[in-house]
């Protein structure tokens, strides 16, 4: 497989106002969810007030990123509309730019709540699609100078997890990856983060693979982010409910972190701030 060239300061992205060095280190995304219906937290944070107050408190715990969604894309999830999509994160993305000079990326596959959300102040569009959902999403990432996320997904969060097959799960997210980052080259974007998708239309045995070989994700030569917080391949391993999956998650934050993820998307920042240095 031929791999894309990358940019020359592929690992050095200027993120709003601040200079990352996504090499340097493995940095923390935080993860905020604004909706009624997350997995992970029962929608703790489905109220503007204590979502900022929540992306605060992540800040003061380490987290580098800050990544603010507001539609669930759990397995058999159901789409949200865009109209109700804005009207959880805006409100959240405007106080949290105000609040701090980290960068905030916005959880969507919607180009019309990405160019709402970086005119707000995100810096970062986290498509879990790849960019293969809305064909509109390469342009507004390219006028607005953004970061991209581009995560691999094997269907759509309603059916994603009804039977997953491949003959090689690493090597098809490899080359998916490949092929969108070039997609995403051509269109002009040059800050580029790839993700291979742990729980999105992969089962037990896949994600165990995608951790393992996560150096075959590096080899693209782009910044690599793993998202294993709390998911349900953890929650398979140890028998336990999302929120008692924290040693799990620990567990497939320092895997990632030992082949080679640039970043780490985390629920718990402050106990995972601990595990990444």
């Amino acid at each position: 497989m031929a791999l894309p060239i990358p940019h020359p300061d592929a690992f050095v992205f200027k993120l709003g106002s601040q200079s990352y060095d996504l090499a340097a280190r493995t940095h923390l995304m935080g993860i905020l969810n604004i909706t009624p219906d997350s997995f992970s937290d029962g929608g703790k944070y489905f109220d503007t007030g204590r979502a900022v107050a929540r992306g605060e408190e992540m800040i003061e715990e380490g987290a580098d990123i800050l990544d603010v969604g507001g539609e669930s894309t759990r397995p058999g999830s159901d789409p949200l509309s865009v109209e109700e999509e804005l009207k959880r994160v805006l409100p959240v993305v405007r106080e949290l730019a105000k609040r701090t000079h980290l960068p905030i990326s916005i959880d969507t596959y919607k180009s019309e709540v990405a160019e709402a959300a970086l005119d707000a102040g995100a810096v970062i569009v986290n498509d879990i699609s790849g960019l293969t959902f809305d064909p509109g999403m390469p342009d507004v990432v390219h006028r607005h100078e953004a970061c991209v996320i581009l995560m691999h997904v094997k269907g759509t969060p309603k059916t994603m997890q009804e039977n997953p097959v491949y003959e090689d799960v690493v090597g098809e997210v490899t080359r998916f990856l490949a092929q969108q980052s070039e997609r995403a080259r051509n269109a002009g974007i040059s800050k580029i983060i790839v993700d291979p998708g742990i729980g999105f239309g992969k089962n037990l045995e896949h994600n165990i693979q995608l951790l393992k070989q996560l150096r075959r994700l590096t080899a693209l030569g782009r910044p690599v982010l793993v998202g294993p917080s709390r998911k349900s391949f953890i929650g398979k391993l140890l028998d336990a409910r999302p929120e008692d999956r924290m040693e799990g998650t620990a567990a497939a934050v320092t895997a990632s972190i030992l082949r080679g993820a640039n970043i780490v998307r985390v629920h718990d920042v402050k106990q995972m701030k601990k595990v990444a240095t």
